[in-house]
């Protein structure tokens, strides 16, 4: 990989899912040499927990070093080409990408939506700005419109945890009191389409998702139709598209519960966290033993771990 900043930047999604689980019962400290003498420098313009810290204990794994910088708390950056900077911006894009590669062998960037200008939302500006004009690999830790990392890290829990049949995944939308981007949505969408998986998506009528990732998907809009034999159950909120950064409803009856998980067949739980308990999902589903949130959560680290192997091997 040159870089990996969806699933198209990966040459086989499923070899690198096994290159995930393969990696996780690697012998403690076996791995250091893959990345030793080598640095990456992660960039985080919005808050992380899982990302950052799963990210870095698969750096140093990989024996790499990790700088991180929170870019949202530095100076504001430029990053429009020809502008006059002579407002709020104190650096251009230009410069600080260019100076960051000389210190880094990766660029992680973690960004977020304005979940207002939907057009350059879904252009991922800024990440494919970093992108332009860095001379290192760059790896998404979130973008404005995808979470790979997350993805690749469901994916290697639906292996895990697979039953013998070709199962069922159904991604449900859940409640929330703020509007959430559908980074999320999109990537877990965009990878299951490349797996062995029936993939069913059941929403409110009006949170349809951009027609680039919802495009050949099986949409319910009856929850508990959709969840009827689901083998996983995947619940997040997301906002609006079409009416973009709009909630549209708060309807409480689509919060997963016990009832809703009889529906499906002995079904797992799945959530990529953080959760907002007894508003996405009642305590009594996400304290069961049929919650894998936890470990989805544990398999960051091995998903981080296999891209930035394949990356440091490219190198």
């Amino acid at each position: 990989m040159k870089q990996f900043t969806s699933v198209h930047d990966v040459a086989n999604p499923k070899a690198l899912v096994e290159s995930a689980l393969k990696l996780k019962h690697a012998p403690v400290g076996s791995l250091k040499g893959i990345g030793a003498g080598k640095t990456i420098v992660m960039l985080f313009f919005n808050p992380s927990l899982r990302t950052r810290l799963s990210t870095e204990k698969a750096a140093l794994e990989l024996g790499m070093y990790v700088i991180e910088y929170n870019a949202g708390q530095g100076w504001q950056l430029e990053f429009e080409d020809g502008a006059v900077m002579d407002g709020d911006k104190a650096e251009h894009i230009r410069e600080a990408a260019a100076v960051i590669s000389q210190y880094a062998d990766i660029i992680g960037i973690r960004t977020f939506p304005t979940l207002a200008a939907r057009e350059r939302d879904y252009s991922d500006f800024v990440l494919r700005q970093f992108i332009r004009h860095a001379t290192a690999p760059v790896i998404s830790l979130e973008s404005a419109i995808r979470h790979p990392l997350q993805s690749l890290a469901d994916w290697v829990t639906l292996e895990e945890y697979r039953p013998a049949h070709r199962p069922k995944v159904v991604l449900t939308w859940a409640p929330h009191p703020r509007a959430l981007p559908q980074a999320v949505a999109n990537s877990f969408v965009e990878w299951m389409k490349m797996a062995d998986v029936e993939l069913v998506v059941t929403h409110p009528k009006g949170y349809e998702l951009a027609n680039e990732f919802s495009s050949g998907l099986a949409i319910e809009y009856n929850q508990d139709k959709a969840l009827a034999g689901a083998d996983f159950v995947y619940a997040k909120n997301w906002s609006s598209y079409r009416e973009y950064g709009q909630i549209l409803n708060q309807d409480i009856s689509w919060m997963i519960t016990p009832e809703k998980m009889a529906h499906t067949n002995n079904g797992k739980f799945m959530h990529c966290l953080p959760v907002r308990r007894n508003v996405i999902v009642a305590d009594a589903v996400l304290d069961s033993p049929a919650s894998l949130a936890i470990q989805q959560a544990n398999n960051r680290a091995y998903a981080a771990m296999a891209v930035l192997k394949d990356i440091c091997e490219a190198l």
